[in-house]
């Protein structure tokens, strides 16, 4: 039977099978629309009761909706947790939170200037040794310690620079270090670019005298100021060339005479004589010339030449006072000189704006190909005359006005070019397979050289890295060459004093009587310098990837013997903060011998170098830890 609710106008209900509600009478002052509402209230209403248990499976569904939302808003959360915390690492929050504090206190500082104090003078006391002149803002509790001291005191470097814009505010850069790493571009090739070398201009450094006319290779001051040739830097001067030769754009050749299809107006006087004449043994035409004593009797063509400055000519010279003069001006001062090459024993000479470069004695009745750079043998001529304040000459200031010979001999292939890279590298590795000790092996270093605490290098010695980037010059020139054996004959005979002892005048020492080492200076006791020892490495590597069979086992196990080594004592040049540069503190219980940032760069760019043919992680984790000291990282303390 169906139960029925009957709920008056109060809110009170009864229960009854059937009720009847009468209508109550309405006042008369009431409108009719308000009788009509009066009575639709106390009209009874019936609402239908629904059984149980259709009142619990409601409940029941909106429990279980409830549920569902409150399950998924806490799935949703997890998932947002978990994916803020792999997008923003700790090292980015606690960047985010320092460039936040920074700010703020950028914007403290900022609200304080209008209303703060002159800095006042304070005294530092540096360790309770001296003393120094620093300023104290009282009201940020801060003091400022001249840079001028810090940089001495840290080993830094820091400068003050502008934007382009006279708007831009200046900003003080602060740098660790001013030392380039250079990334390898790719896996380290035995027979392309050396290393970073092609960024190298060594023939422009100031230990560099000049670049000889004799041999075609640089002249070093660096420890005899009268000259010598160091085989280490003639490697570097030839590995630049070569790489540059790989790296640079295609040089401009201006021919200016080659007998044949390009033949120039030469203004000859009428006591000289100028013919060309055909050259049975070369097939080829080539210029004869003869002239009085006197450069007003000498054959000349006018030119200019702003920006090929590289002079190539093939030359015989007969005589004695036979020579070859080149006139170059100096744009920006008005003012011009003569460089002479002559038949004679001299290195280079200077009177006035007269620059004199001896091509040797036995350049007479012998055809000679010479390459010249002009800008260089200029600016090291300028030098040699006025040591004190030498002018600094801008290639681009530069202009051949003439070319001239005097006195008797033969030319041909006369260019002018913006570069000639190739030509420098062969007249380098000439020189290694001219001036090798034959029966040591080695290319010998003719002066004294004293480290301290350690026997002095008498004239003779050999270096494990002069002859490692010998033999990387050698290997290139026996590959580029086509397989010319007398580079690799020279590059094979490099290899014994490897295998020699320093103390029998080889570079062969031992770490702890276990671990070989090849020593760019063969001290006694060892002194284990480290990127001499890589680089001889490196010249190894060379030539085991390029020479054929023995020559190449010999020179891998050399290479293996040498890498075993580096891995097991690489660790001991790790100070923490940089590295040394030698092992002097464990050879003569001294100091360490910190390396300078520029040779921890060196470091650093050799391993990362040799991690490109060497997978042990050891040398790229220890690469990447030393890259890190050069932007401020220090080894963690206890």
């Amino acid at each position: 039977m169906s139960e029925y609710l009957s709920v008056d106008a109060s809110g009170r209900a009864s229960s009854s099978d059937v009720h009847t509600l009468s209508a109550q009478p309405t006042p008369s002052s009431k409108s009719t629309l308000q009788q009509q509402r009066e009575a639709a209230l106390r009209k009874p209403q019936y609402l239908k009761r629904e059984p149980l248990v259709f009142f619990i499976m409601r409940l029941n569904l909106k429990a279980v909706l409830l549920l569902l939302t409150v399950a998924v808003m806490v799935i949703t959360l997890g998932i947002y947790m978990r994916c803020a915390a792999f997008s923003f690492s700790p090292d980015f929050v606690r960047q985010l939170s320092r460039r936040q504090a920074f700010e703020t206190l950028s914007s403290s500082a900022a609200g304080q200037d209008l209303a703060s104090t002159p800095l006042q003078d304070i005294e530092c006391a540096i360790n309770q040794e001296y003393s120094i002149h620093c300023k104290r803002d009282e009201n940020a509790n801060e003091v400022y310690v001249p840079f001028s001291f810090l940089r001495q005191y840290f080993d830094v470097s820091g400068a003050v620079t502008t934007g382009g814009s006279s708007n831009d505010a200046a900003k003080f850069n602060w740098m660790h270090s001013n030392a380039k790493v250079n990334l390898p571009k790719g896996k380290y090739d035995p027979r392309g670019v050396f290393m970073y070398f092609e960024n190298y201009n060594v023939e422009v450094r100031d230990r560099v005298k000049c670049i000889s006319a004799a041999e075609g290779v640089p002249v070093s001051t660096q420890w005899e100021k009268h000259g010598y040739f160091y085989p280490t830097q003639i490697a570097q001067f030839a590995l630049a060339h070569y790489s540059k030769n790989l790296t640079e754009q295609t040089p401009r050749i201006h021919i200016l005479e080659d007998a044949d299809g390009n033949q120039m107006d030469w203004n000859t006087p009428k006591t000289s004589n100028m013919t060309r004449i055909w050259h049975h043994k070369f097939n080829t035409s080539i210029v004869q010339f003869e002239t009085t004593i006197g450069y007003e009797s000498a054959i000349s063509i006018q030119l200019n030449q702003t920006q090929d400055l590289v002079l190539s000519v093939d030359l015989l010279l007969v005589t004695n006072s036979s020579s070859l003069m080149v006139t170059v001006l100096n744009r920006d001062t008005k003012h011009s000189y003569n460089l002479h090459y002559l038949a004679a024993e001299l290195l280079l000479s200077v009177q006035e704006s007269n620059i004199y470069y001896g091509l040797g004695a036995g350049s007479l009745n012998k055809w000679r190909h010479i390459t010249r750079d002009l800008h260089i043998d200029l600016q090291k001529g300028i030098v040699m005359g006025d040591k004190r304040s030498p002018l600094k000459v801008r290639r681009s200031d530069l202009e051949v006005l003439s070319i001239a010979f005097l006195g008797i001999g033969f030319y041909d292939n006369i260019t002018l070019s913006t570069s000639d890279h190739l030509a420098h590298f062969y007249d380098a590795a000439e020189w290694f397979v001219h001036n090798q000790d034959i029966k040591t092996g080695g290319w010998t270093n003719p002066v004294r050289r004293s480290l301290n605490g350690f026997a002095e290098l008498r004239p003779g010695w050999i270096s494990a890295m002069g002859q490692g980037h010998a033999i990387s010059v050698l290997a290139r020139a026996y590959w580029h060459s086509g397989g010319d054996t007398r580079y690799l004959k020279a590059a094979s005979l490099g290899l014994q004093p490897y295998r020699i002892y320093s103390r029998d005048g080889g570079v062969l020492a031992q770490f702890m009587d276990k671990y070989y080492w090849y020593e760019e200076y063969p001290t006694t006791p060892a002194s284990y310098v480290l990127n001499g020892f890589i680089y001889s490495l490196l010249g190894l590597y060379d030539l085991n990837s390029t020479a054929p069979g023995k020559i190449a086992r010999e020179a891998g196990k050399l290479f293996a013997q040498g890498m075993h080594s580096l891995k097991k004592m690489l660790l001991l040049y790790d100070t923490g903060s940089g590295t040394s540069y030698d092992l002097r503190h464990l050879s003569l219980g001294v100091a360490p011998n910190l390396a300078r940032w520029d040779y921890h760069a060196t470091h650093v760019n050799q391993l990362l170098l040799l991690a490109t043919i060497d997978s042990d992680p050891l040398i790229a984790q220890t690469a990447e830890r030393w890259k890190g000291y050069m932007f401020g990282k220090r080894a963690k303390h206890n």
